[in-house]
């Protein structure tokens, strides 16, 4: 009985879609490390080269984060964050966006990706962990 419970586990998740990937978090912080040099997250993030990303997922509009000056091209966006739109986004930030300040050159590892969304994803407006 156990052997039929575990095979009918199994082909559940094999019929997942492949873009189901799980989120990890922690190892999201560590591909937030190449980010953190331009950006901060947490209750006592400032803006510095870049913009605070607290609050990323939580129908935040781009090019608006308080008291961040913003290039011409992200003043004009009339974007509201989300999961897909950032994934595409991050892999190619100057092509999806020409004008920005942004100089990063995108994260092209879609598995990175998912754990980066899952790192930010804690954050909400005000910087604290949901």
């Amino acid at each position: 009985m156990r052997q039929l419970a575990y095979a009918a586990a199994a082909a559940v998740v094999a019929l997942l879609p492949a873009t189901a990937q799980a989120q990890d978090a922690a190892a999201g912080e560590k591909v937030f490390l190449q980010c953190r040099t331009c950006h901060q997250v947490g209750e006592t993030a400032k803006n510095a080269v870049g913009p605070v990303l607290n609050g990323m997922f939580d129908n935040r509009k781009a090019g608006t984060w308080p008291g961040y000056t913003y290039s011409a091209a992200y003043k004009s966006l009339d974007k509201v964050w989300s999961e897909e739109n950032f994934r595409v986004y991050i892999k190619d930030p100057r092509g999806v966006t020409p004008g920005t300040k942004m100089i990063y050159p995108g994260l092209k590892d879609d598995a990175r990706i998912t754990d980066l969304i899952a790192y930010l994803k804690q954050f909400g407006p005000d910087g604290k962990k949901k």
